[in-house]
């Protein structure tokens, strides 16, 4: 099924490289020509400004989700559809998770993978069931991937709870993989020994 609703996770600055910023709004253009609604940190800056601007210029609708500490820090942006302050980071994310019918990580810092490891972490736990994506850039995220893959490698993660985790740089594909996602049924615990003592 279509999401109705996208969360993006990006940058509030917008990095080294016009690759970034051209990402975004090529991303923000795509999700109001496919009538999916964008919800993001409701900041006006940064790439978290370009996605927001080019869902509201191709004419689609944008929710905004801001802890009352950045207003002022991340310039609030007050010409989006909705703008929803709330109290803290942890309320954010609640909200977002509530909102949303998945998550996307565009280039980033320390909030943009903190809020995308969380939603990983709670589709792990079976908490939630929305599909996660980190959505390239000229190979932004190709060393995080490699130490997600080394997870699985030294079985810290389950190869099925890897593979429930979208990565590339294909727009469509991305969009394509997460109308047709299904969630991984794969247990936290590998080790059968472990899984048993703590029942």
């Amino acid at each position: 099924m279509k999401p109705r609703t996208l969360c993006v996770y990006c940058g509030s600055n917008s990095g080294s490289r016009p690759a970034y910023t051209e990402r975004a709004i090529a991303l923000g253009t795509r999700l109001a020509a496919d009538g999916i609604g964008l919800v993001y940190g409701g900041g006006n800056v940064g790439l978290m400004g370009a996605v927001a601007d080019a869902v509201l210029e191709a004419g689609g609708e944008v929710t905004g989700v801001i802890p009352e500490q950045l207003v002022g820090w991340e310039v609030a942006h007050r010409g989006v559809t909705r703008l929803e302050v709330v109290a803290n980071m942890h309320e954010r994310k609640a909200r977002m998770f509530d909102i949303a019918d998945g998550f996307v990580a565009l280039p980033g810092g320390f909030g943009t993978l903190d809020e995308m490891f969380e939603m990983l972490t709670w589709r792990q736990l079976g908490i939630g069931n929305k599909p996660c994506a980190f959505l390239d850039v000229e190979g932004f995220y190709a060393p995080l991937v490699a130490m997600i893959d080394r997870m699985v490698e030294e079985r810290f993660l389950h190869p099925d709870q890897r593979a429930d985790l979208w990565h590339g740089d294909d727009l469509d594909a991305m969009l394509a993989w997460m109308q047709d996602y299904r969630p991984a049924q794969a247990d936290k615990w590998m080790d059968e020994k472990r899984r048993g003592s703590l029942r």
